[in-house]
C-alpha cells in the first residue's frame, strides 16, 4: 500500500479513536454532553494545534477541514452510546490508540520537514502531535496526564519519531520507513501495556518539620 495513503487512513482512524477516548474520560468525570464534545475535540486535535502554533503553520487542520469536527463529534457521541461495552472492547481501543499515537507522531515530524525544519524540530513536532492531545485531555479532566505516570507512552512516541527520522536521514524510502516505524512502535506500545513497562519514577515525600 502507498505509505501516504496508509498514513492518511490511520490518521483519520486515530482522530476517531482519540475522540472516543476523550469522550470516555469526560464520562468518568460525569461531564454533560457539551463537556464530552469539548474534551473529545481537544483530545483529537490538541496535539496538532499545539504543533501548528509552534511551527507557525496555518490554517490548522480543523479550520482547513471543518468537516472533521463533525467526524470527531459523531465518534464521541457514539462512544456515549456504547460506553457500557468499553471494557469488553478495551484491547481493541488500546491497539487503535497505539496505531494513532505512532501515526500522529510520524505525521507531526513530516509536517515540520515539509516546512523546511531540521531533524531536531521535526522530532519535537512529532512528539507534540502524538502526545499532547492526551495531555490536554487529562488537564481538562483535572488529573495528572497519563503520559507522565503510566506505562510507556510518550517514550514510544519519542522512539518512533527518531526511528522514522533516522531512516529518512539515511535515505530509506517512505515505503519502508513508515511501515517499519508503525510496526515497531505498535509492538513496543502493546508490550508496554501488557507487561506494564515504565520509565523510572521520581517519588518525593516531604518529611514533616
Amino acid at each position: 500500500m502507498d505509505p501516504v495513503l496508509l498514513l492518511t487512513i490511520l490518521f483519520y482512524t486515530g482522530l476517531i479513536v482519540e475522540a472516543m477516548t476523550g469522550a470516555i474520560t469526560a464520562g468518568e468525570q460525569q461531564m454533560d454532553l457539551f463537556g464530552v464534545l469539548v474534551v473529545a475535540t481537544v483530545t483529537a486535535f490538541g496535539g496538532g494545534v499545539i504543533r501548528d502554533i509552534l511551527l507557525g503553520r496555518s490554517p490548522m487542520l480543523f479550520i482547513a477541514k471543518p468537516e472533521l469536527l463533525f467526524l470527531t463529534s459523531a465518534a464521541a457521541l457514539i462512544m456515549v452510546i456504547i460506553a457500557r461495552y468499553f471494557n469488553k472492547l478495551r484491547w481493541v481501543f488500546l491497539a487503535l490508540d497505539a496505531l494513532g499515537l505512532i501515526t500522529f507522531s510520524i505525521v507531526g515530524a513530516i509536517r515540520a520537514q515539509e516546512m523546511g525544519f531540521g531533524i531536531g524540530v521535526a522530532s519535537i513536532s512529532g512528539i507534540t502531535t502524538g502526545v499532547f492531545g492526551g495531555i490536554l485531555r487529562d488537564m481538562l479532566c483535572n488529573r495528572i496526564p497519563l503520559a507522565f505516570r503510566k506505562e510507556l507512552y510518550a517514550s514510544v512516541s519519542i522512539i518512533s519519531v527518531w526511528l522514522y527520522l533516522l531512516l529518512d536521514k539515511f535515505g530509506e524510502p517512505m515505503a519502508l520507513s513508515v511501515p517499519l516505524t508503525l510496526v515497531l512502535g505498535f509492538c513496543l506500545r502493546m508490550l508496554a501495556v501488557k507487561y506494564d513497562w515504565r520509565i523510572p519514577q521520581f517519588v518525593y515525600i516531604a518529611k514533616p518539620r
